[in-house]
């Protein structure tokens, strides 16, 4: 996000010619990413703000906290929502418009035994039984 988006003349990397790329920067600087399309999920990430509030159309409001978010924690330590801990490494839209709060603790170090489990893995398309060719 750094080396490919900045205020200089080259500073835009790709085709914009639906959107795609600003999309993705947006998404990518919140935290989160619809990575397989089709689906419901969006995965984790490290947001680029230490704040952002996104108001939605039903009138909910979702907030992202990264308060410790700086150059030199930039692994995600553990995430909250709504005061609980959350292991999982996707969240489903429908979560995301009911609104509330998502904090997201930042660390200088991964941590190794946050999201590991089978159930905190997000979709993929390649582990589905039900979609291997044959």
């Amino acid at each position: 996000m750094d080396r490919f988006y900045n205020p200089q003349a080259d500073g835009y990397c790709g085709d914009e010619d639906n959107g795609q790329t600003s999309a993705w920067y947006v998404f990518s600087a919140l935290g989160f990413y619809p990575v397989a399309p089709g689906t419901t999920q969006y995965a984790f990430g490290a947001p680029l703000f230490k704040k952002a509030t996104i108001h939605f159309e039903n009138g909910n409001t979702l907030v992202i906290n990264a308060p410790d978010n700086d150059a030199t924690h930039f692994y995600v330590d553990k995430i909250q929502i709504n005061g609980y801990d959350y292991t999982k490494n996707y969240c489903e839209h429908s979560d995301l418009l009911e609104g509330g709060t998502v904090n997201v603790i930042m660390s200088t170090t991964p941590n190794r035994t946050r999201g590991i489990e089978e159930s905190d893995l997000p979709y993929s398309f390649s582990t589905d039984q039900n979609n291997k060719l044959k």
